[in-house]
């Protein structure tokens, strides 16, 4: 119970994934966009643990009068899972969900996303990111969708409390350029050959001593017009 709402929880720290808290997006085509994020809780918050758990059970009985006609479905699906087991799909979770219960909680309404620093300004985009830790408030309702009876969660406003590793599968711009740009690095090198190593230059070709180019064939300064020399008189 939080605030007097026996469905709503605010958790203790919990690390973020899948992070949809700026823009909404779908799960598949056709459905309409929510704002999400799958929250990893530590398995040794037990307060948290203890709070979701009161509150499934609340929100349980408000929707057996509500939703499920006044008979609870004999297997109540409920939205945590443990995250040292596997997926619905049989699958493993990721190691980032080792040692924690693994939830998902999603909303229409765009929530607010705060710093712990300052709860009355919203963190900049670059600051929200899967992997970040924070204090997220939820609430849980009781859901019949084609047959499907459960419990789904809600999600409420996010109040960043640090950074954390990102989860995004890429890495940082710092790490895929450590070394580079500092003082002394390859790029400053290139940037200013005159205090580093200058790029190579390719060698000026080598030529030999000149020629001069042989003179242009002249008419003897005996010859004549009509080829006879004038001393012997013959034919040159």
């Amino acid at each position: 119970m939080y605030q007097n709402d026996p469905a709503k929880v605010l958790t203790g720290e919990v690390r973020l994934s899948y992070v949809h808290l700026i823009e909404p997006r779908t799960n598949k085509p056709g459905d309409d966009p929510k704002y999400s994020a799958t929250l990893l809780i530590p398995k040794t918050d037990f307060a948290t643990k203890a709070d979701i758990d009161a509150s499934i059970q609340a929100a349980a009985q408000d929707a057996v009068s509500k939703v499920w006609n006044g008979a609870a479905p004999p297997q109540l699906r409920v939205p945590i899972y443990d995250g040292d087991g596997v997926r619905q799909s049989g699958e493993p979770f990721g190691e980032e969900c080792r040692g924690h219960w693994v939830m998902s909680a999603s909303t229409f309404n765009k929530p607010q996303v705060v710093g712990i620093q300052n709860i009355n300004q919203e963190l900049p985009p670059r600051e929200v990111y899967s992997g970040m830790y924070a204090r997220v408030t939820i609430r849980f309702f009781g859901y019949s969708n084609s047959g499907n009876k459960g419990i789904g969660c809600g999600l409420g406003n996010v109040m960043k409390t640090r950074d954390g590793e990102p989860l995004s599968g890429s890495a940082s711009a710092a790490s895929d350029f450590a070394g580079i740009g500092q003082p002394g690095g390859a790029a400053a090198d290139f940037a200013n050959p005159a205090q580093g190593v200058q790029p190579p230059v390719a060698p000026a070709p080598a030529y030999g001593a000149p020629v001069a180019a042989p003179a242009p064939a002249t008419t003897p300064p005996w010859g004549t017009a009509n080829g006879i020399n004038p001393i012997t008189g013959q034919p040159m």
